[in-house]
């Protein structure tokens, strides 16, 4: 049944780095999060490919893609959906948003005010969404792939930490180097290479490899290990907020889809250690010398704590 989803997982892989070129790390941790049915936020400077890695992920699944573009005057409704007047019935029916779909891109989240973005918290959470009273359940798998500039860009607004803790990982993809960006200016003179992509797996295939990743062997000592790293977020001077049990549980998940992707039934000690950064980095709130320090000061501060803490054999 690994190999199944691993065969899954190698498909997707393949089929986005066709476009997304010479990032693989950050490919990986696109279908980490889809596997283990979670969300992930892209966090970096405009023009360098977080929409393009979104947009690729979707072409890869036979699914329903929707992209929102985040801007001051998107409304709640907007995103989750209305009920409408009937006048031929004399009824409310609701009229669907475009968060019912399978992959939900939300380009540039932190342009929108607060009250907009926590429209997503309930279906980020709970993959349901409630308007008047009713509940409305998203479709399976669901995924929000959400892009967002500096906070220090001109009109953003800094995404609240009860809205972070709902996305499994935060990365950025980082300029390309020399050869791969003169390869990207060769293959995009012609048009954009994304829109040829074709799908790769099923809806159900997605499904069934998301359930295999929930049945990875997670060994004891490497959940004291990851609780171990957990801990010493709450702990460390240099965070006012460590990381919630809720984070621990997505921490856990992620390192068996990380697993899965590596082919494997098990998840080891490199998968928590390697995840950590990604998976942990967002979810604490420095306090101190660290306060308002940049995330890649924060993220450093909590890889150097990962180092300190002792590798289960």
């Amino acid at each position: 049944m690994a190999q199944e989803a691993f065969e899954t997982s190698r498909l997707l892989r393949e089929n986005i780095e066709r476009v997304v070129l010479g990032k693989p790390d950050v490919v990986q941790l696109l279908v980490i999060s889809l596997l283990a049915g979670e969300h992930v936020l892209l966090e970096d400077v405009p023009g360098v490919g977080k929409t393009l890695a979104a947009k690729a992920l979707a072409q890869s699944i036979e699914g329903s893609f929707a992209r929102l573009q985040f801007t001051p005057d998107l409304l709640p409704s907007d995103i989750t959906g209305s009920a409408i007047y009937r006048s031929d019935t004399r009824e409310f029916e609701f009229s669907a948003g475009p968060i019912f779909n399978n992959v939900v891109l939300a380009d540039e989240i932190n342009r929108a005010p607060p009250r907009t973005q926590s429209a997503l918290l309930e279906a980020m959470s709970e993959s349901k969404v409630s308007v008047d009273g009713v509940t409305h359940s998203l479709p399976e798998p669901f995924i929000v792939v959400a892009t967002q500039n500096p906070f220090e860009f001109e009109g953003t607004y800094s995404l609240p930490e009860s809205q972070l803790d709902r996305f499994l990982l935060r990365t950025s993809i980082g300029y390309p180097d020399r050869a791969i960006e003169q390869e990207v200016l060769l293959t995009h003179r012609a048009g954009e290479p994304v829109d040829d992509l074709k799908p790769v797996v099923s809806v159900e295939a997605i499904r069934n490899a998301q359930k295999i990743v929930r049945e990875v062997r997670f060994e004891e000592t490497l959940v004291t290990y990851l609780l171990d790293i957990v801990a010493s977020t709450r702990q460390h001077e240099g965070f006012q907020v460590g990381v919630s049990t809720r984070g621990a549980l997505s921490f856990y998940r992620g390192c068996q889809a990380r697993a899965i992707t590596d082919g494997r039934d098990f998840v080891t000690p490199d998968d928590v250690k390697n995840l950590a950064v990604a998976c942990l980095a967002h979810r604490v709130l420095p306090e101190g010398i660290f306060q308002g320090a940049s995330r890649e000061a924060v993220e450093q501060q909590l890889a150097d704590l990962v180092d300190q803490i002792t590798v289960p054999v």
